[in-house]
C-alpha cells in the first residue's frame, strides 16, 4: 500500500504591535485560515526525493540555496524518521505570498512538519511541533521570535510581548476582515532603521507613538474578547497612523487605508513590516468587506483576502 502524508497550515497577520513590539509593547498576531499551505507526501519507487513547489521543482538533493531552511528542516526530519532510504514527492502547494508579512515560511515549515508526522504516522504535539517549525526559522530569519509559526499553526489570535512565549486570546468578535496586497514587497529592514533613527533624532516624540501603539494593542485586545468592532476599528486607523508618523508606511499603503474608510471600513492599517506589504481593513459584514475588495483592487491592490474573524478549526 502506497504511503501519504498531508500537512496543513494557514496565513497570519498581525493585526496590532509592528515596530513597537520590538521596544516591549505588546502585539497581536492573527491567524488566516482561509490563506493556506497544504504539504503532500506520496510514496514512489523512483530512487529519488523530489520536491515540487513554486520555488522549485526537482531532486530534493539539489534544492537551491534561497530555500535553506527547509532543506535543513526536511533533512533532520528524514534523520529523525531514519528515511534516508525513503523515496517520495512532497508537492509544496500555497496561496500566501512571500515577503508580505503573512507568515509564508512559518506556514511552509509547520506543514512540511505535520506531512512528516503523518507520514510515518507517528504522533505530534503543539510543544513538538514548534521546536522543529523553529529550525527552519533560525536560518531564515535568524533570531525568530516565535510568533509566526505560533500563529500560522493556531485558530486563535496570539497575545505577545518580546521575549515570552504568546498566548491565544480568546476572540469573539463579529467582523469580516479584508487583507489587500500593494504588490510591493514590503522593506522590514529599512523600516526598523527609520523607527530607530527617530528614536534616537526625535526621541520624545518617537517614543510617546511606541507607548501609544502599545496601549492601542492593549485596547483592541478588550475589543476582540468583548465584541467591540467599533473600538477595534478605530484603534486599528489611530494605530495606522501612528505607525505612518514614524516612517514605516508609504503612499500606497496610506492611500489603500483611506480608501477602505471613506468605503465604510470601521478600521484600517498597514500590517508587517511596512514600506510596502500588505494593509487590511475590517467591516461589520462580509458583504462590505467584498466590496471593499473590489475597490481596493481598482485602486491598485494587487490580490485580497477576505477573512471572517470567527473561529475556524484547528488545521
Amino acid at each position: 500500500m502506497q504511503k501519504n502524508g498531508i500537512g496543513k497550515s494557514h496565513a497570519k497577520i498581525i493585526l496590532m504591535g509592528e515596530h513597537s513590539v520590538v521596544y516591549g509593547q505588546p502585539a497581536i498576531a492573527m491567524p488566516l485560515p482561509s490563506v493556506t499551505t497544504t504539504v503532500r507526501m506520496t510514496e514512489h519507487q523512483e530512487q529519488v526525493k523530489l520536491i515540487e513547489s513554486r520555488y522549485f521543482s526537482g531532486d530534493f538533493a539539489k534544492i537551491p540555496a534561497s530555500m535553506a531552511g527547509i532543506k535543513k528542516l526536511v533533512n533532520q526530519l528524514i534523520s529523525h524518521f531514519g528515511g534516508e532510504n525513503d523515496h517520495w514527492t512532497m508537492t509544496i502547494n500555497s496561496d500566501i505570498p512571500a515577503e508580505r508579512g503573512m507568515g509564508s515560511s512559518a506556514a511552509c515549515a509547520v506543514a512540511i512538519i505535520r506531512a512528516f508526522f503523518d507520514y510515518y504516522q507517528a504522533p505530534l504535539d503543539r510543544p513538538t511541533l514548534l521546536q522543529w517549525a523553529d529550525i527552519e526559522e533560525q536560518v531564515t530569519h535568524r533570531s525568530p521570535s516565535g510568533l509566526d509559526a505560533a500563529t500560522v499553526s493556531s485558530p486563535d489570535p496570539v497575545w505577545f510581548h518580546k521575549g515570552e512565549k504568546g498566548t491565544p486570546i480568546n476572540l469573539n468578535l463579529e467582523a469580516t476582515m479584508v487583507i489587500a496586497d500593494t504588490g510591493i514587497k514590503g522593506a522590514t529592514r529599512e523600516a526598523i532603521a527609520t523607527v530607530k533613527d527617530e528614536l534616537h533624532t526625535n526621541h520624545d516624540v518617537a517614543q510617546a507613538l511606541i507607548n501609544d501603539l502599545g496601549d492601542l494593542a492593549l485596547a483592541s485586545k478588550g475589543a476582540i474578547i468583548n465584541n467591540q468592532a467599533d473600538r477595534l476599528g478605530q484603534k486599528m486607523t489611530a494605530a495606522h497612523w501612528d505607525l505612518d508618523k514614524l516612517g514605516v508606511s508609504d503612499p500606497q499603503l496610506n492611500q489603500l487605508v483611506t480608501i477602505a474608510l471613506e468605503n465604510g471600513a470601521l478600521g484600517a492599517k498597514l500590517t508587517g513590516g511596512g514600506r510596502g506589504g500588505c494593509m487590511f481593513a475590517i467591516t461589520q459584514s462580509a458583504m462590505g468587506a467584498r466590496k471593499i475588495s473590489g475597490i481596493l483592487k481598482d485602486h491598485g491592490a494587487t490580490a485580497t483576502w477576505i477573512q471572517p474573524f470567527n473561529k475556524g478549526e484547528s488545521l
